[in-house]
């Protein structure tokens, strides 16, 4: 002790002590997560889809900035004959001779016939006579799988009233046949085949059909009409090769002659004949 000038006595101090630093938390030992690698890799899985979910939503959203190309500029509205009547009125009026005359009219319907004696038949079966590597084929049809279209000239029987019967006209003819067949079969559900009634040559009686199924242009109904045919029509001379290809190719395979058969059951049956090779 010391003592002032008081007399009182001073109490001596020690500086305290700083006090000591908390010790680090210590690391448990590895033993206790015996599960952290499986976590690890379902969190590098969900990474993994919510990267692949971005991902779709850029290229869906990329599509619908940019979406694919219309089929074709036109389409009919509704569905069954109604739409196949707009089809024949909507090509028909397309295809013109050299003179500027429509080429055909055209007249949709179920399939049926009409005998001058009688009324309108409907037919419920194509027979496609085989050849000697086939037999033939008997094909159920009706008004709501198959689609008949009259190509008529509106001359004696049909015929084309004006100018000279070519091959050009023909073609020209086979390739209206082939737009009326890739509208109806884009366009109208339940649709598996048409049958398309070609005009004879003057001073003949209608005598030939093509006869095209959905799956004989699997191929052209997958890409935009304008790849198979150019929308503005051509003249049967100014034809392009491309398409002369593409219309022979198709159709010429599928004209054959027509005649009629009756069933023992009253059946109106449709015999189509493949023409010589």
């Amino acid at each position: 002790m010391a003592a002032d000038v008081t007399g009182n006595e001073l109490a001596t101090t020690t500086p305290a002590s700083p006090a000591p630093a908390p010790a680090p938390p210590q690391q448990p030992p590895a033993a206790w997560y015996p599960h952290r690698p499986r976590f690890l890799f379902v969190y590098g899985i969900l990474g993994a889809v919510l990267a692949g979910a971005i991902a779709l939503i850029v290229i869906y959203a990329g599509r619908a900035i940019t979406p694919a190309p219309e089929w074709s500029a036109w389409h009919p509205h509704g569905g069954g004959l109604g739409a196949a009547k707009q089809i024949a009125d909507q090509v028909a009026k397309a295809y013109r001779l050299p003179n500027g005359d429509q080429l055909v009219d055209v007249i949709a319907k179920a399939p049926s016939v009409s005998p001058a004696s009688s009324t309108s038949i409907p037919i419920h079966y194509v027979g496609v006579r085989g050849t000697k590597a086939s037999g033939d084929k008997i094909i159920s049809v009706s008004s709501s799988n198959s689609v008949m279209y009259t190509l008529c000239g509106l001359g004696s029987g049909c015929s084309i009233a004006t100018g000279k019967a070519t091959v050009a006209r023909g073609t020209l003819v086979r390739r209206e046949i082939l737009e009326l067949a890739l509208y109806t079969f884009k366009y109208i559900g339940g649709v598996k085949s048409i049958v398309a009634f070609m005009p004879p040559p003057p001073g003949t009686q209608p005598q030939y059909v093509v006869y095209l199924q959905k799956s004989d242009i699997s191929a052209e109904l997958k890409q935009p009409i304008a790849k198979t045919l150019a929308a503005k029509v051509p003249l049967p001379t100014a034809i392009p090769a491309r398409e002369v290809h593409v219309i022979d190719s198709v159709t010429e395979p599928r004209v054959y002659k027509f005649s009629l058969a009756q069933a023992q059951t009253g059946d109106a049956i449709l015999v189509l004949t493949p023409l010589p090779a």
